[in-house]
């Protein structure tokens, strides 16, 4: 096996690939995540989804057919959510700034941010191929499916490129490829939300997308001392109370496994469940804030939990 690891995406991403072509393929698969970056992160500068925000308030902007498709994909989940997933979160994720912050936004500032992300305020033209965003100030964010999406043209090209075998790691966004050489499923470990270098269990995989949210990616204590981890809450502006602290998706579907992983976070076990059931053939691993353990019933048999673990399967 070929093994890398490198930094993109604002993440770091390691490569496990076995087959004469690996070191090539590699390459290749760099080379793409490249693409998606510059394409679809607001923080590349005259990168697509840059362009639209800049022109936040202002006009149109003729966008890819690549783009207009997640960009599509993420309304139609944003309705499904009823708001819990939205992709215009950038003016508060702003106000919030996780990577510096020692206290909370005053409650004004959240209100005023609020304004801004109203997920009804991008408008599509599929037939101008075009997006606009209604109001100065407002941004997308494609941070909750990016990774989810560089997974499925991943897996697209390991199969192009005749691999048999191979997992890929981005950010926690685990996508595996057949099976391992010895012809055994993948074992994708789930992680304790709680507990460091820790695993609460693992799921055997082989084909699809294993992705993870948790309270524990990013977070800061407060003056008073209360957690304040990165999962915001849209409807609110605050970081979710939703009762869970850890979800996994896995799915066929990379970028619907990393959408469902933050709105399953969003809206707690029992409306995430009502939404998991619109899209069949996908399966979640739930963790709530007494580390109990909760899967659907089609990833029961293979979803192995450690020793101290309770689990039910609904």
């Amino acid at each position: 096996m070929i093994e890398q690891e490198y930094d993109a995406m604002n993440t770091k991403i390691t490569f496990g690939i076995y087959g004469r072509s690996a070191r090539q393929t590699i390459k290749r698969l760099k080379g793409e995540i490249s693409r998606i970056e510059k394409k679809l992160s607001r923080f590349v500068n005259g990168s697509e989804i840059d362009r639209i925000n800049q022109h936040s308030g202002r006009d149109p902007v003729k966008v890819s057919r690549e783009t207009l498709q997640m960009l599509e994909f993420s309304k139609r989940l944003y309705e499904m959510t009823r708001g819990a997933f939205n992709i215009l979160m950038g003016p508060l994720v702003d106000e919030w700034d996780y990577l510096h912050a020692e206290e909370k936004p005053d409650g004004l500032s959240i209100r005023n941010k609020m304004d801004l992300i109203d997920g009804d305020d991008l408008v599509l033209n599929p037939m101008e191929q075009s997006a606009w965003l209604r109001n100065p100030g407002q941004s997308i964010d494609l941070g909750a499916i990016g990774k989810g999406y560089a997974g499925d043209r991943c897996l697209e090209m390991l199969k192009q490129s005749g691999i048999e075998s191979a997992v890929i790691n981005l950010g926690g966004n685990v996508c595996v490829r057949g099976k391992k050489p010895d012809g055994t499923a993948w074992k994708v470990g789930i992680r304790h939300p709680r507990k460091e270098n820790a695993l609460i269990g693992y799921v055997e995989s082989e084909d699809e997308h294993v992705v993870t949210s948790g309270d524990y990616e990013r977070f800061f204590y407060d003056k008073e001392g209360i957690r304040r981890h990165h999962i915001l809450n849209p409807v609110t502006g605050y970081p979710t109370e939703s009762g869970l602290i850890s979800v996994t998706v896995i799915s066929e579907n990379g970028m619907a496994a990393d959408g469902l992983a933050t709105s399953l976070f969003i809206l707690g076990k029992k409306n995430g469940m009502r939404l998991l059931s619109l899209f069949p053939g996908t399966e979640a691993i739930m963790v709530d804030e007494r580390l109990e353990v909760t899967v659907t019933k089609g990833i029961e048999k293979s979803f192995i939990r450690f020793d101290g673990i309770t689990m039910n399967a609904i």
